[in-house]
């Protein structure tokens, strides 16, 4: 059983880091992270949301484009494109989020040991000022919840 919960720290004014550990191989994990079947499942954010729209070309070049419907009927989007793929083991791709703000660069690495998979996720801001905004959004409720709902998801597919 997964018993992680998610770590989120600031190592610097424009970083946030993200990191869990789940119980499952990495090559899923990254499957999981990267095919919309599986995305639409767990990447959801706080409850009562769902993701009408997942695309995914992964490839670097590739765009990449989220929609989400929240229970009241109110949509909000993000996009972005690959700039590294390296499966199973490391994804970098920009992200911007319709409306609401600066464009951001992700960085994903999954190591694995034993079975266990970690997931270390770096998110860099243009400033100091579009960090904070980030985080007071509740970004990382939503994360949390997401990653929960990703632990139970490879747990019923592994």
């Amino acid at each position: 059983m997964d018993n992680a919960t998610l770590q989120l720290t600031t190592p610097s004014d424009l970083e946030i880091i993200m990191t869990r550990t789940f119980n499952a191989p990495r090559k899923l994990v990254f499957e999981a992270w990267t095919n919309p079947k599986h995305l639409v499942v767990w990447m959801l954010g706080c409850e009562g949301t769902t993701m009408p729209v997942c695309e995914i070309d992964l490839r670097v070049g590739g765009a990449w484009h989220f929609v989400w419907r929240h229970s009241n009927g109110s949509e909000m989007s993000m996009s972005g494109v690959y700039k590294e793929v390296v499966p199973p083991q490391r994804l970098v791709s920009t992200e911007v989020w319709a409306g609401l703000g600066p464009e951001t660069l992700n960085t994903l690495v999954l190591t694995e040991e034993n079975g266990r998979t970690t997931i270390t996720n770096t998110k860099l801001f243009p400033s100091q000022e579009a960090r904070d905004g980030a985080l007071k959004m509740g970004m990382q409720e939503g994360v949390s919840a997401s990653f929960d709902r990703l632990a139970a998801h490879l747990a019923s597919i592994a």
